[in-house]
Formats: C-alpha cells, structure tokens, sequence
C-alpha cells in the first residue's frame, strides 16, 4: 500500500473514531495549531472561536487552541491535518503552493493598494474559489484571516530598491517571495516564524517583511533598528480544514460551528485593523527603531522593482485571477 493510501486511511479512522464518540456522547474535539502570540489578531480569533463554540455548543464540541508553534510549525501542520492530529489550522497563505500554485497571488508585491481591496477580492467570487482550489488534495478553506499590509523590517535604512542590494532577508515558505527578493538583487532565506527574532539578534539575517501586529508582538522591533513603512505586500491567512472532518461532522453541530468560525473570524479581523494602528504607534515610541516614510517617488522605485514579479508567476496563478484582484483596488 503506497504511503499516500495509509496516511489517508489513518485520517479516515481518527475521523471515524471522534465522530463515533460522539454519538456516545463524548465531545467532538477540534485541535486549533497556530504559530503566532494569542495577542495578535488570529491568537484572539482562534480564542474566540474557542469561547463561542463553548457558549452555544456547550459539552458538544470542545476546542484546543495551541499558539506558538506548540505543536506544529506552518511547514508541518499541513500534514498532520490531513493525518487527523489537528482538525484546525490557520497557515499563511504564503504555506499553500506546495498544494496549489493559485494561492500565490496573494504574495505579489503591491497587488492590492490597502485592505478594503484585500476584503473585496476575497469576498467576492475568484476569492471564494480560492477556498476550494485545495480539495483535490483534502483540504478545504472555510475562510480568510487578517494580519495586514507587510513592512520592510533591517538593520540599515531602506529607502531605494538599491539599500537593499545583497542583504539577507527572512522569507516565508514562497516562491514569489524569493523572486521579489532577488528582484531587489538581495538574498532570500526561507526560514521558519518561530526563528525570526534569534535572527536577526544573532545579525544571521539582515532583515525581514512583516506586519506591525507581527512584529510588536514578537519583539522584532528590539532587535532590528529600521522599518520602512513600504505596504508592499499582504500577510494573511487562511483557515483550513481536511474535507473528510469537515463534511463528517453530524448535522446539528455543522452550522453553529459555520457560524461561530464566521463570527470569530470577524472579531479577529476588526482586531487586526485596530492594532495595525495600535502597534505602530507602539513600535514608534518605544524608541527602539526608526520608521522611514516613504515619498511617492521612492515608494514608486520599489513598485517598479517588483513588478517583473506579476508577470513571472501569473501562468501559474492566472491572468483571470490577477486581474479580479487588480479591479478590487477600483
């Protein structure tokens, strides 16, 4: 029996067995793995959910939610979705191009001018297809989480494309985001979150992208003394399942956990576009690094830069799927 047929028959009999139990009584339990602090925006949506599915489904379903990486890394938790070790994950959808190459979109540099455009695509009908374009291999999408526009966190000032000319950065699991590094002629490393501040501590990177709730919350501020306030990309994520638990789940218990997974999300959203101000502000006067705004003149040299980038991916992602995002900034 090849590896791909065990893997899923061991997913088959986690599933079976939970939802057994639970017509025995005993509480469905949803395993939650993320990476990040339980003070950023999906921290407070995955607690959220937690609370609500407690309120309304009471000791019909109980949700664990482990933060920081306590159980897996976004590189892993993929895999140990789809082998029944947790039902819930929230990866970057920078982790997704391993199973389809359509979700790179949402790595191109300066593709959507500010979050009202991230918010139209994704609600409308090419984001909404996006959620299924992994069931092929067994995973669903049930919907979309912010973190925010992405800043250029370094250890020396960057204000033209050429600053960052042979300079490490640390980048997520993405093809795209190498290629807009080495479109800068810097050097992209593909290290894992739980790394960043040790790195660029340690000097063994030179700098990386983030959001301001990302980098507050996990000290990179102290640790790297310039951010260019750039906008260049967009950090979120998006909340998978495996479609064998998905659709398993008993017909009662399905749509109020729909909506919990709505409403929470919702809250973790409105959180995130209250600490992108918030956290900002907070980096800005701990005094610990400085922030350098751009002019439009030198913020246009960065677009120019990267914008080779689009052109490069856009047979793996599609043209159709480029351009619904371009018309969601109008």
């Amino acid at each position: 029996m090849s590896v791909k047929k065990v893997l899923h028959a061991m997913a088959v009999m986690v599933l079976v067995l939970g939802l057994a139990g639970a017509a025995f009584g005993a509480p469905i339990v949803i395993k939650f793995s993320h990476v990040v602090a339980e003070d950023t925006p999906k921290g407070q949506m995955a607690n959220k959910f937690r609370d609500l599915v407690k309120e309304r489904l009471g000791g019909k379903v109980v949700v664990e939610v482990y933060p920081n990486s306590q159980l897996f890394d976004d590189d892993k938790v993929m895999s140990a979705m789809l082998l029944g070790d947790v039902q819930l994950g929230a990866p970057a959808l920078s982790k997704f191009e391993k199973y389809t190459k359509k979700l790179q979109i949402f790595d191109l540099p300066f593709l959507f001018k500010d979050m009202t455009a991230v918010d139209a695509f994704q609600s409308g009908p090419k984001g909404q297809e996006l959620l299924n374009s992994m069931k092929g291999v067994g995973i669903l999408g049930l919907g979309y989480i912010h973190n925010g526009l992405k800043q250029l966190g370094s250890s020396k000032p960057l204000r033209v494309p050429a600053d960052a000319k042979g300079l490490k950065f640390r980048i997520m699991t993405s093809d795209v985001l190498a290629a807009q590094f080495e479109a800068l002629q810097a050097v992209p490393l593909k290290k894992p979150f739980s790394e960043v501040f040790t790195l660029l501590q340690t000097r063994a990177i030179d700098g990386q992208e983030n959001t301001w709730s990302n980098m507050y919350t996990q000290k990179m501020h102290e640790v790297q003394p310039y951010i260019t306030e750039s906008n260049h990309g967009l950090l979120d994520y998006m909340l998978v399942t495996t479609v064998e638990f998905w659709e398993g789940l008993p017909k009662d218990i399905k749509p109020e956990l729909e909506k919990c997974l709505k409403d929470a999300t919702a809250y973790g959203n409105k959180v995130s576009a209250d600490k992108e101000v918030g956290d900002r502000k907070l980096i800005k006067d701990s005094g610990r690094t400085q922030i350098i705004e751009l002019t439009p003149a030198e913020r246009q040299q960065w677009v120019e830069a990267m914008k080779p980038v689009w052109k490069k991916f856009e047979g793996e992602i599609g043209k159709d799927m480029i351009d619904a995002a371009v018309a969601a900034n109008k």
